[in-house]
């Protein structure tokens, strides 16, 4: 391999012109991971001069594939620095350090799929077409300069704590329109993408059948067919009819508004600009329907982090007790064994506390704002079909809080990702098994709060 096409090589002019040439380790501090899936890891973290929080996204090009791994590097780099759209997610700009690098992005509060998760409910008619208009302008912002998202689903729709809609994850995304390779998530996918596979050629309607699905996602809280594997899903979408909203309780400018992203003839579908001008998104709606929601989101994840500390708390408290009554008293003067419980019971309270600095409990870490990644719970995700799997190269393509793996073939090849043991907030089945969320706990605290103090035991 020439030295010019080295993984991390600079020599060329117009790769090195990619990337700021500063050690990102010297202007940026207070990294906290808070997702990561095939591609690496995505970090909190605060800019050490301007004082201002981004996501960073790591992305390595060490190991198997690793020119592959470059490539698909400086194609999402190459993406997002054409974009300048309030409905996309902002480029910051992309570090190198240790063959890894750095693709830093503006910070967002969480995805729509965290929403639901948090909640355990559907969103509100309202709330689902606050989100799809945000979606759409990004999606119309796209399509007119002949770009494809080709991944669009909840947890790549990001909300920022003003309720402004962002599109993320453009690791899938294809440059040219049209395009015929085989890219994306399963559940979401277009049954023309599906078909591509035959040479055929698509546009960015795929992207609307997507926002369908997603409105389907976002109104039942799971896609049509996740209880099914990948591939039997791929089947149905592409052989089957259309999918339909389960319940009649929605209107029917929404039903409608659904059907028309579903329209298996792409031929028949509606483009993304002209959804625009779609009665679900020109009626009246509260301008801050999506703020209350992040309000109301905020509010259940602070319930959530407080009952969690709680639990604990309780736990690490019968073990200290259980520990303090295997001492035989035989063994042990009274006076002895009275200070031991003390310390004893010293260690607990103080063991209680680092627990729960390290996962979410009250820390004053950062002088400025405090930021915690607790989790709800924790769970293994090594299932063979997860309900969210994008079969991609293991590569950079990631959300900036949901593992999420795609198809991404464009050669009729398949390499499978394993997720590894994750901290996560829930588990949820489709297919064999669930994906993994990844809920950012800063959306359960306002940024400019110094500190967040729990209940009362």
């Amino acid at each position: 391999m020439p030295a010019g096409t080295r993984p991390g090589s600079l020599k060329d002019p117009d790769i090195a012109e990619l990337f700021d040439k500063e050690d990102p380790e010297k202007i940026f501090e207070d990294l906290r991971e808070i997702g990561h899936g095939s591609f690496g890891a995505v970090y909190y973290a605060r800019d050490m001069v301007t004082r201002e929080i981004v996501a960073i996204k790591k992305m390595s090009y060490l190991g198997k594939q690793c020119t592959e791994k470059w490539q698909d590097i400086l194609k999402e780099i190459r993406f997002l620095r054409q974009l300048k759209h309030p409905n996309t997610i902002e480029y910051r700009g992309c570090y190198l350090r240790d063959h890894t690098a750095w693709l830093v992005m503006e910070y967002c509060l969480g995805s729509a799929s965290d929403i639901i998760e948090v909640h355990k409910r559907p969103l509100k008619e309202e709330e689902i077409a606050a989100i799809c208009s945000g979606v759409l302008r990004g999606l119309h912002y796209l399509h007119s300069l002949g770009r494809i998202h080709r991944d669009v689903k909840a947890g790549n729709i990001l909300l920022t704590e003003t309720g402004t809609v962002k599109l993320a994850d453009f690791g899938s995304a294809s440059i040219k329109c049209p395009a015929n390779s085989f890219v994306g998530t399963p559940y979401w996918m277009a049954p023309e993408v599906i078909l591509a596979m035959d040479e055929g050629q698509y546009d960015g309607k795929v992207d609307v059948w997507s926002l369908g699905i997603t409105c389907i996602e976002l109104a039942e809280r799971k896609p049509p067919y996740f209880n099914m594997n990948a591939m039997s899903a791929l089947y149905h979408i592409a052989q089957n009819d259309t999918p339909t909203l389960a319940s009649s309780d929605w209107s029917d400018s929404f039903v409608h508004f659904v059907t028309s992203c579903l329209a298996k003839n792409p031929a028949d579908r509606p483009s993304s600009g002209r959804l625009l001008s779609h009665g679900l998104i020109t009626r009246p709606r509260s301008p801050a329907a999506l703020v209350d929601l992040i309000r109301r989101t905020k509010a259940a994840v602070r319930d959530l982090d407080n009952l969690n500390y709680r639990k604990m708390k309780k736990i690490l408290m019968a073990d200290g007790a259980e520990t303090e009554s295997t001492v035989d008293p035989d063994d042990t003067p009274d006076e002895q064994a009275g200070n031991d419980s003390s310390k004893s019971n010293s260690v607990t309270s103080e063991h209680s506390l680092q627990s729960m600095m390290m996962g979410g409990g009250p820390s004053s870490h950062h002088q400025h704002t405090e930021h915690s990644n607790h989790a709800i719970s924790q769970s293994s995700s090594n299932n063979t079909h997860s309900s969210q799997q994008r079969y991609n190269h293991p590569v950079p393509s990631s959300s900036h809080y949901q593992n999420s793996n795609s198809y991404h073939n464009n050669n009729n090849s398949k390499a499978s990702n394993s997720n590894s043991n994750c901290t996560t907030l829930s588990s949820s089945g489709g297919g064999g098994g669930g994906g993994n969320y990844y809920f950012d706990l800063d959306l359960c605290r306002d940024l400019n709060e110094e500190q967040h103090y729990y209940e009362p035991i």
